[in-house]
């Protein structure tokens, strides 16, 4: 088989969360723990570091990674979920995805297992990444949650450290209609003496981490008690853009001036959660310097390959992609596209069809011009339903069969001062770049 063959065949032999939703999802461990057994339990083989949350989990992920890279790991391994582009990006050793060879050769070889257990898409690349760290012999991978964590495919590891970063509402026909009861399954990471790190301190989900925490004997760290990131701006330095920041640890000057590839202003929580992390790191033995903390933030793009975060497409007129689609992450995107000048604002949107917009909707400016969308997957909302909705919550604008006819018109109408932003969907984003 090609690696084209390949990809047809996992798309459409095993159910994938992202195309196709809830059909797709297998709740429980029993499948993966029949995959990795069958190839010898290579979750076992190195030390890794587990990241859940609502928002924010993978920014942190590749964050992490790129400081472990930076502080001289060999063959950093990162499992990171959905891909944009290539299926490749969920398994990177290095910065490098896996070659399209390693993807054939797995499948074809594992082919048989895959179908006897009936494995989700999920399920799959989770048992490939294990396979290849463990093939890699990696000094330690950066494991991202997919959804939820208690029952999450990727949790039968024994991480270093376990990392939540936040709680808000995504997923709530499969996780629950609260906080509370959100933070519970997020709080299915920690595991018995391995400490965890809090992003974000609420007072809905402290008592969930605390308790959970407690039972588990585990020490537990909230990354916003400790540190602080303010005073951001933005520089090109370089023909490359950089959002800097100033952090506080415990009240006190620690980095001035810390340059970030990652330019979204919702950075700030994530990096203070990755800066407390590191600082657990180093207690169980890494050795990890402020000036590898440095490196790795201002490379993280570089040492990652990351795509769609504040990810700009282009300068004139200025376009802009973000994968944030639920309330709490369109609130951040909002609150940046007011911190920046523009005379008019372009919003190329679209998204899925089992979730309810409204909320988001209700979120988005009503100055902006729309340009609703139906991304190339079945898990899609049609654009004149789209359309209809947002129509009654004040929003104005044409609905458009595809994103590229709606990234197109939008470009045909933007002028030089304007802005066009793209985002409500993760896959409105990956074909918009």
């Amino acid at each position: 088989m090609t690696y084209a063959e390949v990809l047809e065949y996992l798309y459409n032999r095993l159910p994938i969360y992202q195309r196709v939703g809830a059909p797709a999802y297998k709740p429980g461990l029993e499948n993966i723990k029949l995959l990795c057994e069958a190839l010898g339990n290579p979750q076992n083989n190195f030390p890794c570091i587990h990241i859940a949350g609502t928002n924010g989990k993978g920014s942190v992920s590749h964050y992490l990674a790129s400081i472990l890279q930076s502080a001289g790991y060999k063959n950093v391994g990162l499992h990171t979920s959905p891909h944009l582009k290539d299926f490749r990006e969920r398994i990177k050793i290095n910065r490098n995805d896996i070659s399209e060879q390693d993807v054939i050769d797995f499948v074809a070889r594992y082919k048989d297992l895959i179908e006897r257990i009936d494995s989700s898409f999920f399920e799959l690349s989770v048992a490939m990444a294990f396979y290849f760290f463990s093939k890699a012999k990696c000094d330690v991978a950066v494991i991202e949650v997919g959804m939820g964590g208690r029952l999450d495919s990727t949790n039968i590891i024994n991480p270093i450290l376990s990392v939540i970063t936040n709680i808000s509402f995504d997923h709530v026909a499969t996780l629950g209609n609260t906080l509370e009861k959100i933070a519970f399954e997020k709080a299915g990471i920690i595991k018995p003496n391995i400490p965890v790190v809090i992003g974000e301190t609420r007072p809905e989900t402290k008592p969930v981490f605390l308790k959970k925490a407690a039972e588990c004997k585990s020490a537990i760290s909230f990354a916003d008690t400790m540190y602080s990131v303010d005073t951001p701006r933005h520089i090109n330095e370089n023909n490359r853009a950089y959002l800097l920041v100033d952090v506080l640890k415990n009240g006190e000057n620690y980095i001035t001036d810390l340059h970030s590839e990652l330019i979204g202003l919702y950075q700030l929580k994530n990096i203070q959660t990755v800066l407390c992390a590191v600082d657990r790191l180093n207690e169980a033995g890494y050795t990890i310097r402020k000036e590898h903390v440095i490196d790795g933030v201002k490379n993280v793009i570089t040492q990652t390959k990351l795509l769609g975060r504040w990810q700009i497409l282009s300068i004139s007129p200025l376009s802009i992609a973000d994968t944030g689609h639920n309330e709490a992450g369109i609130k951040e995107i909002v609150q940046q596209l007011k911190t920046i000048s523009y005379k008019k604002l372009h919003f190329v949107f679209g998204v899925v069809k089992d979730k309810d917009p409204a909320p988001v909707l209700k979120l988005l400016p009503k100055n902006a011009v729309y340009y609703f969308c139906k991304a190339g997957i079945p898990r899609a909302l049609d654009e004149n339903e789209l359309i209809e909705i947002a129509s009654k919550i004040g929003l104005k604008g044409s609905a458009y069969p595809t994103v590229k006819e709606a990234l197109k018109a939008a470009q045909s109408n933007a002028k030089e001062n304007d802005i066009i932003f793209i985002g409500g969907s993760t896959f409105v984003v990956a074909e918009a770049i």
